[in-house]
């Protein structure tokens, strides 16, 4: 049963977009700055390109694993302090990055750098729980994603500028920058957002969670937010070996074919912030699952007749990345709504089970092409994807259920 509280914060401060835009990109942009610099890399440090990927696994680990405890700590001890620590800690990972001597040094940095930066992409959603209702909530967060989808779409290119200019270390520069602009941010412009503070402990912490867990509603919005990335992530995993080996595109023209889908969840966080609260939060959420089948259909239907270019694989992702755009805010802000007591927890748990089903199709379809399964053939991402966002529809349509059961019950 949904519970409710206030959603203006007793200090009557609030935070503005440019502020939460920023702390919530810091950690999009670690992931996918560096990227252009990983083949030089691995001659600096002597390393395999297996030891090299570890760099990116390890960041992808740690996000999930650390934004696990910031939700329930910050639910104790307030956003603004565990958002101050996270980016101390991003910003003394990233100088470990730019001095390091060897491939595990590097790897270790990245972990304490993504431990840190990881407190903005969790605590930015509860800190907008906080002070609005469930639909105000989608709206503000669909504009603070329409924000942060622009890093994924500008950092590799930023990067490989940087790269050519300063070499391997010209990125991590630019993120100590912006690592420190972030941190001055939080510092003097970051109001604490939440009052109704709740004791936390490791007891506490797993009592938070064991909540969570038996609250069928809110499984239902994260399980529908992790399959849509899912379904993103096995495009991800996938796409540049089709792209590669399929339809020998040059680096160039894949990064240029990638922008559609940062492109399409840009436009699809706008129409979520201009109407998530006009329309409520399921009709956004089972709309944006819609159209991500309908992108995966047409997909599967020009691979089926022969007729795959460039422009019909990367063309029609443009509706994955609207799809994912209308529904992810509406479902990140239904997940946070549950229990609002538990509003950081309940965004720590649902934004790590994102990035665990996210780095796992990633993998699998990866390891599907590498390994020669389905090699020479999209069908391993496209079976990879119609997986995950038929699961996400069916975590979708369960919303309606048990929105409606909850209402009877506390009608009674």
């Amino acid at each position: 049963m949904v519970t409710s509280k206030s959603h203006t914060s007793s200090a009557g401060a609030k935070p503005s977009l440019a502020v939460l835009m920023a702390i919530s990109s810091v950690s999009p942009l670690a992931m996918q700055i560096y990227l252009p610099s990983l083949a030089g890399m691995m001659l600096v440090f002597s390393a395999t390109a297996g030891e090299i990927q570890l760099s990116m696994s390890a960041f992808f680990i740690a996000v999930a694993v650390f934004q696990l405890f910031w939700g329930p700590l910050s639910d104790q001890f307030g956003r603004r302090p565990v958002i101050i620590l996270g980016s101390v800690l991003f910003v003394i990972g990233t100088v470990f990055c730019l001095f390091a001597q060897s491939i595990e040094a590097l790897i270790a940095a990245r972990v304490i750098q993504a431990a840190g930066g990881c407190t903005g992409l969790v605590l930015g959603r509860a800190i907008l729980r906080d002070l609005y209702s469930p639909k105000q909530a989608a709206s503000m967060i669909g504009y603070v994603t329409m924000g942060m989808a622009v890093m994924p779409t500008v950092g590799p290119a930023i990067g490989g500028l940087l790269d050519h200019y300063y070499g391997w270390q010209g990125g991590f520069m630019l993120l100590l920058v912006f690592g420190v602009a972030t941190l001055c941010a939080s510092v003097f412009l970051l109001p604490e957002t939440h009052m109704n503070r709740n004791p936390v402990g490791g007891r506490q912490i797993f009592k938070a969670y064991a909540t969570l867990c038996r609250e069928p509603l809110y499984w239902c919005y994260t399980l529908t937010a992790a399959f849509s990335a899912l379904a993103y992530f096995a495009y991800l995993g996938g796409a540049p070996f089709i792209a590669a080996d399929l339809l020998s595109l040059s680096a160039g023209e894949m990064g240029f074919y990638f922008m559609f889908v940062a492109l399409g969840y840009i436009a699809g966080n706008f129409i979520s912030g201009r109407y998530s609260e006009r329309v409520g939060l399921f009709p956004m959420i089972l709309s944006g699952t819609l159209i991500a089948i309908v992108c995966v259909a047409v997909i599967a239907g020009f691979t089926y007749f022969g007729a795959l270019s460039a422009p019909s694989l990367f063309l029609p992702m443009f509706l994955l990345g609207l799809g994912n755009g209308v529904c992810l805010p509406s479902a990140l802000s239904g997940a946070a709504s549950v229990r609002p007591e538990l509003t950081g927890a309940a965004s720590g748990m649902t934004a790590s089970f994102q990035v665990s089903m996210g780095a796992l199709a990633g993998s699998v379809v990866a390891w599907l092409y590498a390994n020669g399964i389905l090699a020479g053939s999209p069908w391993g991402m496209i079976l990879v994807m119609g997986v995950g966002i038929a699961c996400s529809l069916i975590a979708a349509l369960s919303i309606r259920y048990y929105t409606t059961r909850s209402n009877l019950v506390a009608a009674e």
